[in-house]
C-alpha cells in the first residue's frame, strides 16, 4: 500500500490521540478538498502491513485511516483493519463513499466491519464548516459501525 504520510498522536482525526495513516489515492476528486496531493495512487511510500502494525503498536493509540481514499484498497485495507483490532486498537475510517454506496457493495461492507466508525461523504466545499467535529462539511456523517453489524 502507498502512504503519504502518518501522524503520530493526533487528536483531528477522531476521539483521543490517534495515529493517522494517510493513504495515497482518491477517484472523487473534490473541488476544495485539503489534501489534492492524496489523489495520486503511485504518489507517498510503499509500506507493508508488518511495517505499519510496528508504528501502530509503537505508538499505542487508536487508528485513523484516511488518504486519499482507503476504500480504494478494499483488501489491503480490511487486513490492516483485522490486524488493528486483533492488536487492541480501534479504527475510524474517512471516505468519500457515502454509507448508501458502501452498504450497496458487499466488498466495502467487508472493508469497514472491523472498524469502530466511518466519517462518510464526499467534501462539498459550500458546505463547509470549520466548527464541524472530525468533518470538513455538514453532508458527511460518522456513522458507528455497531448500527450497521
Amino acid at each position: 500500500m502507498r502512504i503519504l504520510r502518518i501522524e503520530k498522536g493526533t487528536t483531528v482525526d477522531g476521539p483521543g490521540f490517534r495515529t493517522s495513516i494517510y493513504i495515497a489515492g482518491c477517484r472523487h476528486q473534490c473541488p476544495g478538498c485539503h489534501n489534492p496531493s492524496s489523489w495520486d495512487f503511485n504518489a507517498g511510500e510503499e509500506m507493508g502491513l508488518d511495517e505499519l502494525m510496528d508504528i501502530i503498536k509503537e505508538e499505542e493509540f487508536d487508528v485513523t485511516l484516511t488518504g486519499g481514499d482507503p476504500l480504494y484498497h478494499p483488501d489491503e485495507v480490511t487486513e490492516l483493519t483485522a490486524l488493528i483490532k486483533e492488536a487492541g486498537f480501534s479504527t475510524w475510517i474517512y471516505t468519500g463513499f457515502t454509507i448508501e454506496e458502501i452498504m450497496a457493495d458487499p466488498t466495502l461492507m467487508n472493508v469497514i466491519k472491523n472498524c469502530e466508525a466511518i466519517v462518510e461523504g464526499r467534501f462539498i466545499e459550500k458546505l463547509c464548516d470549520p466548527d464541524l467535529l472530525f468533518r470538513g462539511s455538514s453532508n458527511q456523517r460518522i456513522i458507528y459501525t455497531s448500527t450497521l453489524f
